[in-house]
């Protein structure tokens, strides 16, 4: 079984500030609960690796999901996909400029391979995009360098 999620969620700040952290995959890895570490594997810094801790019975530790930015197109759209033995995870984060700022548009598809991981994502994806908003509106309120 497949659980995808979208949802969308408005923000004051120019395109170009929410793409610099949309774009950074420990951004993103960051604002995921489960997410217990991370590593970056490439100079160009597509490829993350999550150490994933699920709470369900059949995955009693971490597992790595191998992450990678398949597409980025400055400063408007992100895709990522993730591949492990207990799952397989695409994010989609479309940047869309609006009168007051920008919405960020997120969709998440996660494909269990064992027993509860759907079910899992099902019940908690709402509250991890929650966790990316919480972390993106904490950065906005961080200055930039320049």
């Amino acid at each position: 079984m497949t659980v995808r999620v979208e949802r969308s969620f408005e923000l004051s700040a120019a395109p170009e500030r929410i793409w610099e952290f949309i774009a950074d995959p420990e951004n993103r890895a960051r604002a995921i609960s489960v997410v217990d570490d991370f590593s970056t594997n490439d100079p160009e810094g597509r490829k993350v690796t999550w150490e994933v801790a699920l709470p369900i019975p059949v995955v009693r530790r971490t597992v790595s999901v191998e992450t990678e930015d398949v597409t980025r197109r400055r400063p408007e759209y992100v895709k990522f996909v993730g591949t492990s033995r207990v799952l397989d995870v695409t994010g989609e984060h479309t940047i869309v400029e609006t009168d007051t700022g920008a919405r960020l548009e997120n969709v998440f598809v996660v494909d269990g391979k064992l027993p509860g991981v759907e079910t899992f994502f099902k019940r908690n994806l709402d509250a991890e995009i929650e966790n990316l908003r919480r972390a993106l509106q904490r950065d906005l309120r961080t200055p930039t360098e320049g």
